[in-house]
């Protein structure tokens, strides 16, 4: 009886010195480490380049409109911000007397056409005269005298006609003259647009620049059916762009919308802004344009798409190291090393190629020190 109480006494020593060791290791194990992690999951993947200094929006036609002559303005028929169609007049010099060399002109060219319509009636009718009077001669009716005098007639009065049609075609020269005069002293709309500024006044005199020298603006047309954004790309970069890229681009104004773009045009030469600072520029057309104001001038940002590649394994670009390996989270929440086969990459993600595969766990944050493998993790709480 006494073994058996005494056995019964070292048994539950036992389990009590049993709990109060896995207490102990409970309460003073090792915590796992709270870290971010990201599932491996499949998506896009592209190869990106963007410009080095903000970009700008320029219209496809833009005009600084100035009359060909001097003069004082006399007209000005529209104001700014409004809309205008090719072909509008937009203002108008002094020119009353080019009115009325116009005019002058006109009522010449009207006389001519009379005298030449009078003329060549007559030298019609002599000519039928003369057709006649020769068939009598055949006949025997009349003398030979007489078909040559009817000929003659017919001859001169055709002369006369001729004449008049010279002097209507010297007068439609007048007239071409006098309204190229009088269309240097107006200004019309060479395409449909907006009017952006008028830097003319009624009543102020505008003079013409010498030969070669440009002539200040007195209208900035703009066509803002069209526009497109005009970037500097590094000339590192600038071989891989080619003509017919899909872009994206973003602006200032509006940092939440993302505009799809093309490229349109790169130019030849290089802009050497500094000697460390050397640029192309390129332009990006707009694909499409939505119901946004865009305004001309704003400052911009375009993202050149080299290569995509659609539905791959990718992971964040983050939570690659530097040999090329990342640390997964195993069965047991315990970091392991594993290399890592990539393709195409960005600042955002990363396509793998081989050494995960979908659903698995990784490590995206290096923050702390004791990361190694074998380390149990937790994902942190945000």
């Amino acid at each position: 009886m006494l073994s058996v109480k005494k056995n019964l006494r070292l048994i539950s020593l036992f389990i009590i010195i049993s709990a109060i060791a896995l207490a102990s290791w409970y309460f003073t194990r090792p915590k796992p480490l709270a870290v971010e992690l990201t599932t491996v999951a499949t998506g896009n993947v592209e190869a990106t380049i963007v410009n080095t200094r903000a970009g700008t929006i320029k219209a496809c036609q833009r005009s600084n409109l100035a009359p060909i002559a001097g003069g004082q303005i006399a007209k000005i028929w529209v104001k700014e911000g409004d809309r205008v169609q090719k072909g509008q007049t937009l203002l108008e010099l002094w020119n009353v007397d080019l009115q009325a060399h116009r005019e002058l002109a006109q009522r010449q060219l009207a006389m001519s056409q009379e005298r030449r319509r009078e003329i060549c009636i007559l030298a019609e009718n002599a000519r039928r005269e003369s057709i006649r009077t020769q068939q009598l001669v055949e006949k025997g009716f009349v003398s030979s005298q007489r078909a040559e005098d009817a000929d003659a007639n017919a001859r001169a009065r055709q002369a006369g006609c001729d004449a008049a049609i010279s002097d209507i075609k010297r007068a439609e020269a007048q007239m071409r003259v006098a309204q190229a005069g009088l269309d240097r002293t107006v200004i019309t709309a060479p395409f449909s647009g907006v009017i952006a500024h008028i830097s003319g006044e009624l009543g102020e005199f505008t003079t013409p620049s010498p030969p070669g020298i440009p002539t200040p603006p007195t209208i900035d047309l703009i066509n803002d059916s069209c526009l497109y954004v005009n970037a500097p790309m590094d000339e590192v970069d600038a071989p891989k762009i080619k003509v017919g890229q899909e872009a994206r681009i973003t602006l200032d104004a509006m940092p939440n919308k993302i505009f799809p773009g093309k490229i349109r045009r790169i130019a030849p030469y290089v802009t050497e802004i500094e000697k460390q600072a050397r640029t192309v520029d390129i332009e990006v057309e707009f694909q499409q344009l939505t119901e946004d104001i865009l305004l001309v001038g704003y400052s911009a940002d375009v993202e050149v798409i080299l290569e995509r590649r659609n539905e791959v394994l990718r992971i964040p670009t983050q939570a690659i190291r530097q040999n090329n390996t990342v640390w997964v989270v195993d069965a047991h929440s315990k970091l392991i090393e594993r290399q890592l086969e990539t393709g195409l990459s960005n600042w955002s993600f990363t396509e793998i190629r081989s050494g995960l595969k979908e659903g698995d766990q990784i490590l995206i944050s290096f923050d702390q020190n004791n990361i190694k493998a074998g380390v149990a993790v937790q994902q942190k709480l945000q």
